[in-house]
């Protein structure tokens, strides 16, 4: 298992942690509809968070991604793999220990990863500028 990108994220000094808080607080200044984290350590060996997201049009979606992948860069992360940015009916961001799902809500509704992933916990997500506990 290639861990490469979470390793480069952690010598930036931004624990997996902050990178959820950071792309959470910024998905949600985009408006980012219905934003959830799932834990996906304990049951799947490519990524231990994803966090997905929607918005309601092309342009909201991608505005939610480019901020997302933005404020993470100003913290020193740079996404490995981007996919999916010019349709923009599921824009992937692929930062190694967390992948960030950004859809249009009609593909969110048909995908589910949410009920594909059922297995994965849900993480309490950032209230009030509180940061998120994952562990």
């Amino acid at each position: 298992m290639n861990r490469e990108p979470a390793r480069r994220a952690v010598r930036a000094g931004l624990t997996v942690d902050q990178k959820i808080q950071v792309a959470v607080e910024a998905a949600s200044d985009k408006k980012a509809v219905e934003p959830i984290v799932l834990d996906l350590r304990e049951v799947a060996n490519f990524t231990d968070y994803f966090l997905i997201a929607s918005g309601t049009s092309t342009r909201q979606v991608q505005a939610i991604a480019d901020e997302v992948a933005e404020r993470l860069e100003k913290s020193g992360v740079r996404a490995a793999h981007v996919e999916g940015y010019a349709t923009a009916e599921w824009i992937l961001l692929d930062y190694g220990d967390l992948v960030v799902h950004v859809f249009a809500e009609p593909a969110r509704r048909f995908y589910d990863l949410e009920r594909l992933w059922r297995e994965a916990k849900r993480v309490e997500l950032p209230v009030d500028g509180v940061e998120a506990e994952t562990e």
